[in-house]
Parts: C-alpha cells; structure tokens; sequence
C-alpha cells in the first residue's frame, strides 16, 4: 500500500512560521522607524494584557505567527500566483481580523487608530506573507 501524501510539511511551516514572524517583528522595531513610520514593538504592546509578562508576550507572538504559517500550508495550495504572493495573499486575512476583532476587544481603536498606523500594520503582515510563502514554498509545478 503506497503512503498518503502529506499536505502539510511540518517542520518547514514551524520553520517558516518562526523566521515570518521574525521578519515582522524586526521590521516593525528596527526598519519602521528608518522609514519614518513609529517603530512597533510588539513584545511591549503585548505584555500590557499579560500581567506585563515580555516572555508571555513574545511565547504568543511566536506561538501565533507558527499556527498561522500551519494555518497557510493547509489551504496555500487553493491560493493563486507564486508563493511569495499567495504568502502575501494569505496574510490579508489575519491583518484583517486582527484589525476589525482583536483591536476592538483589546479595547484598542480600529486600524490602530490612524492612517499611518494602519498602514505599518499592514506592510509588517505583507512582509510576514511575503517571507513565509517564500520559505513555505510547495513548489508551483506541483500545483
């Protein structure tokens, strides 16, 4: 009896899930800031909600950015384009539920309250999809 096929390659979307979320939380401490956009350090804004525990906040962080990127190699297939895109695709959903459901029972203002706000939220989410469907790369032939 031949073996199914795996859809999910585990340890390349746990992989790819850890360096996305890297990406983003690097790019909204250190190159937002470069670029005239108010640096986002997510760790802190966080913690406000866990008893000001950093550790908690960056262990959810990561557990977040992992399930997502399990999330991704589930239905990445079913996206269109190459993979960076479809990564990139992919992350408009969790900006936007993040936006329109977290931030308002975090009793924050929707879209981080302001325009510029919104829109580094917004390019920090494309850079985690760029960066995971880049790694997460099921290859387009098999498509």
């Amino acid at each position: 009896m031949a073996a199914a096929k795996q859809w999910i390659h585990w340890g390349k979307a746990i992989f790819a899930g850890f360096l996305a979320t890297l990406a983003m939380v690097i790019g909204g401490a250190s190159i937002a800031p470069k670029m005239g956009i108010p640096a986002m350090h997510m760790g802190a804004m966080l913690a406000v909600y866990m008893d000001n525990s950093m550790g908690l906040a960056w262990l959810f962080i990561f557990f977040v950015g992992i399930v997502l990127a399990l999330i991704y190699a589930a239905i990445q297939r079913f996206l269109p384009g190459p993979s960076a895109i479809r990564g990139a695709i992919f992350s408009l959903a969790p900006w936007l539920i993040i936006q329109l459901l977290v931030m308002g029972l975090m009793g924050q203002p929707y879209f981080g309250g302001s325009f510029p706000m919104a829109v580094e939220s917004l390019f920090l989410w494309l850079a985690y999809g760029l960066v995971l469907g880049a790694i997460y790369n099921e290859s387009d032939a098999k498509r």
